[in-house]
């Protein structure tokens, strides 16, 4: 039976787990000691499943789709972080240097919905009316997934910035002697690709969850798009992340778009977050959609 106190201690856990998971890959970077990357990964492994179990078990108790306030939509966003970084830790081989990126967000994020919310955010309540929707799983998932890829994809963009800026590889770095830690692995020019393949995968999401969402307003509001808030920090979103695309497809100019990229991660923060705490709308009710 799933009380409170389970949930108590899965967020204590997971919390811990991404905690050491940042700790192991920050050792790694910095002193290339390799037995620590192994150990971020399977942190990370461990925090993305305890996450999953407990977004299954919210959604077996409360019997709807675990996205349904704020505490749930940060804790699937933290779980959508580190699934990104191990994606990418896979397919991509880009070692404990994107973990070192990422992992601090999800840690945020998930110490943010555990221990800054207050309880009555966090406990179990029925599904308003306007959520009692089939649209809920599309458009808030696809959203969410936009959001965790783009963040990932920023993320990298700012760190590929930070080492343009920094001394070359045989000076002092950091208060380090020898060669940039950072710049070992991956290579500075992966750290561009890797920006640009999730945050191309982010955007056509961005853009399926607005379509959808657009939809969905239709049926619960009458109409496809009221200049809310948050459908107005969307639209923001989309542009910015449009001209990155823009940029680095066409200008072929990886300096620049890394800027709007950055650009593009508070932009993001504004929508998801920034939009729900300081301004009313048509979605505050749920404090998480687009």
């Amino acid at each position: 039976m799933w009380t409170q106190s389970i949930e108590n201690f899965i967020n204590n856990f997971c919390f811990g787990m991404l905690l050491c998971s940042m700790v192991f890959y920050w050792i790694h970077a910095f002193c290339d000691i390799y037995i620590f990357s192994n150990l971020g990964k399977w942190s990370v492994i461990g925090a993305n499943c305890t996450m999953f179990f407990l977004l299954i078990g919210r959604g077996l108790h409360s019997n709807h789709f675990p996205l349904s306030n704020l505490y749930e939509a940060l804790i699937f966003l933290s779980w959508s972080v580190t699934l990104i970084h191990l994606i990418m830790d896979y397919y991509l081989k880009s070692g404990s240097i994107i973990g070192g990126m990422t992992t601090p967000t999800a840690l945020f994020l998930n110490g943010f919905a555990s221990f800054q919310l207050p309880e009555s955010m966090q406990k179990f309540s029925p599904l308003v009316p306007a959520l009692k929707s089939n649209w809920l799983m599309m458009h808030v998932t696809v959203m969410l997934l936009s959001y965790a890829t783009l963040i990932c994809g920023s993320i990298v963009a700012i760190g590929y910035l930070f080492l343009h800026w920094q001394p070359k590889q045989n000076q002092k770095w950091g208060g380090f002697p020898g060669r940039n830690p950072l710049a070992t692995n991956p290579s500075f020019k992966q750290l561009d690709q890797i920006s640009f393949k999730s945050i191309s995968i982010g955007f056509p999401l961005l853009t399926l969850g607005i379509i959808s969402g657009s939809v969905w307003a239709n049926e619960a509001w009458g109409s496809y798009w009221s200049w809310d808030p948050k459908e107005t920090w969307s639209l923001i979103t989309w542009i910015i992340f449009a001209v990155y695309l823009h940029l680095r497809l066409t200008a072929q100019n990886e300096i620049h778009s890394a800027f709007v990229a950055t650009g593009g991660f508070f932009v993001v923060w504004i929508c998801f977050l920034g939009v729900n705490f300081v301004a009313k709308g048509l979605h505050s009710y749920g404090w998480l959609f687009s």
